[in-house]
């Protein structure tokens, strides 16, 4: 069959030939892969620089993606072979990690979103106990998993969402389901007042930047809080801005702030399956706007490429 298939990881995946999926036991489905989302998890899988990432070569990239089984059903799955991705014609799925979709599902909406959608899902419902009426800081909200970040908030009946990130534009966008935003271009000392005055209440912070930008926003929110008993929970997310942070002793010591990670480890492969349901539904019923940019299997090297895809939510559909 024909794949994405990583021989180097200096090198973007290159369409060819690789070995046909088997099913080994009775848990197991060999299904023929319809929607892949290009995630930045599945780049770092490609270039083997995600912290789950082994030195196995060749392989096929892809971590989920939406494919249809021997009976005709469409099913979102969720894979964990280092080898044998998502990005074929046909992988083999494991039934328990999966999940049937509602009647007339789009397979690229789903592709596109759930990856996405379940970054911010599972840090609210699993590592933050979010719960209705409370205020979310979305850090980095200008990324795609953060613009869907404001989403998920509002799905979740957030009481109030403050956004921030670098770029104006998404920025915007983001905003306009926020009630405030705050630009992290401007001076620290400029940064520092407009997080005091936007978010020093807040209950969750998503972070998706992590780095310099962390610290001086922990050390904000921490002392500009009225009431430092206030419960704060810190859901590290993500690491554009940098991968190491440095988090003020005083910080832990004067307020109730609460530092947790979300990510594969830290959310249980149970607890993730037993949100797909939710997420499926929610997304298949139109709950998320997601903008998807489809490329075919056989250009996937330019899809992995292209600077002009750099931003869009890429996903991969037969050739």
């Amino acid at each position: 069959m024909k794949a994405a298939v990583v021989t180097d990881f200096t090198r973007p995946p290159q369409y060819a030939d690789f070995a046909d999926p088997i099913a080994h036991d009775e848990h197991e489905l060999v299904v023929e892969v319809l929607a892949v989302g290009l995630h930045p998890r599945v780049r770092s899988q490609a270039s083997g620089s995600h912290y789950t990432s082994t030195d196995a070569l060749p392989l096929v990239p892809g971590v989920d993606g939406v494919g249809r089984d021997a009976e005709g059903r469409l099913r979102y799955f969720v894979l964990d072979d280092p080898v044998l991705g998502a990005m074929a014609e046909r992988t083999v799925i494991d039934a328990r990690r999966s999940v049937v979709l509602p009647d007339g599902a789009d397979p690229i909406a789903i592709a596109a979103a759930m990856n996405p959608v379940m970054s911010s899902w599972l840090a609210l419902r699993k590592r933050a106990s979010f719960q209705p009426g409370q205020s979310v800081l979305i850090l980095g909200a200008t990324g795609s998993a953060g613009r869907m970040a404001v989403q998920v908030a509002n799905h979740f009946s957030a009481g109030r969402v403050v956004v921030a990130g670098r770029n104006p534009e998404r920025l915007a966008l983001a905003a306009a389901g926020a009630q405030a935003s705050v630009s992290l271009l401007d001076r620290d000392d400029e940064i520092a007042a407009a997080l005091a005055r936007e978010a020093a209440e807040v209950d969750v912070v998503l972070d998706y930047v992590w780095g310099p930008l962390t610290t001086l926003a922990m050390t904000v929110l921490v002392t500009a809080r009225p009431d430092r008993g206030k419960p704060l929970t810190w859901v590290e997310i993500g690491s554009v801005a940098g991968q190491a942070a440095a988090i003020p002793s005083a910080a832990l010591r004067q307020a109730k702030l609460t530092l947790v990670g979300s990510g594969q480890g830290s959310v249980g492969v149970r607890e993730i399956l037993g949100e797909l349901p939710e997420m499926a539904t929610a997304i298949a019923s139109g709950a998320f706007s997601v903008e998807a940019v489809p490329v075919p299997l056989a250009e996937v090297e330019r899809a992995f490429a292209d600077p002009a895809l750099g931003e869009a939510r890429v996903v991969i559909v037969p050739s």
